[in-house]
C-alpha cells in the first residue's frame, strides 16, 4: 500500500498548528506589508494579519515560489511515497498551474488535484483526501475522487466592506459609495456547479 501525504496551502485556513494535529502539510502563502514580505502562519499570525489590514496597511498577496514548492515536496517526499496537492483555485492564483508544472519533475509522485476550491471549500477537500488517503487509496485514486467532486461545492461570502473590493477594480468607486450611503453588504456567490 502506498502511504500518501496531503499538502495545501494556507488560504485552505488551516493553521500549522492544526496542520500538526491533522496530519496535513500547509504551504504558507506569502504576501507583502509595508515592503515586508510575511508568510501567512509563519511570520505573521491570522490576528496580526487582520488587525493590520484593519490599519489601512496597504497587503499584497503573490504565489509561493517554486523553491518553496519543491522544498517542502522534497522533505515530505523522504517519508511519504506520493503527494496530493491541494492548492487554491486556478482561477484565483498562479499557484495551481506553478504547481502543475513542477509535478510533471516528480514521475507521478506528485499529483495536483485543480478542483477549484477555495477557503472552506479547499479544507474540506484536503480533509476528505486525508480521509481517503488513510483508507487505503492511492494519489491517483484521491484526485479522480477529488475531481468527480469538484462540481459539488458552493460557498457564500458576506462582506463588511467594500473598500477592497473597489481597490481591487472588481466594483466602481460609484458602487461602492452607493453601497456605503445604503448600508448594504453584498453576498457573494462561487459555485464550482
Amino acid at each position: 500500500m502506498s502511504k500518501v501525504a496531503i499538502v495545501t496551502d494556507s488560504n485552505s485556513g488551516i493553521t500549522q498548528a492544526q496542520a500538526k494535529e491533522l496530519g496535513i502539510y500547509v504551504l504558507p502563502m506569502p504576501f507583502t506589508m509595508e515592503g515586508q514580505e510575511f508568510f501567512e502562519d509563519i511570520s505573521l499570525t491570522q490576528a496580526q494579519f487582520y488587525e493590520k489590514l484593519e490599519g489601512e496597511t496597504e497587503i499584497a498577496t503573490s504565489q509561493p515560489s517554486p523553491e518553496a514548492v519543491t522544498s517542502l515536496w522534497g522533505k515530505v517526499l523522504k517519508d511519504y511515497d506520493e503527494i496530493v496537492h491541494i492548492p487554491m483555485s486556478s482561477g484565483l492564483s498562479g499557484s495551481c498551474q506553478t504547481a502543475m508544472l513542477l509535478a510533471e519533475d516528480y514521475d507521478g509522485r506528485v499529483r495536483v488535484v485543480n478542483n477549484q476550491r477555495i477557503s472552506v471549500t479547499q479544507r474540506q477537500s484536503a480533509l476528505d483526501a486525508k480521509a481517503l488517503a488513510e483508507a487505503g487509496k492511492t494519489a491517483a485514486e484521491i484526485e479522480q475522487i477529488l475531481m468527480d467532486t469538484k462540481m459539488d461545492s458552493d460557498i457564500y461570502i458576506m462582506v463588511d466592506t467594500l473598500k477592497y473590493l473597489k481597490k481591487g477594480g472588481r466594483i466602481s468607486s460609484m458602487t461602492a459609495l452607493a453601497a456605503d450611503v445604503l448600508n448594504i453588504k453584498p453576498v457573494m456567490h462561487f459555485s464550482t456547479g
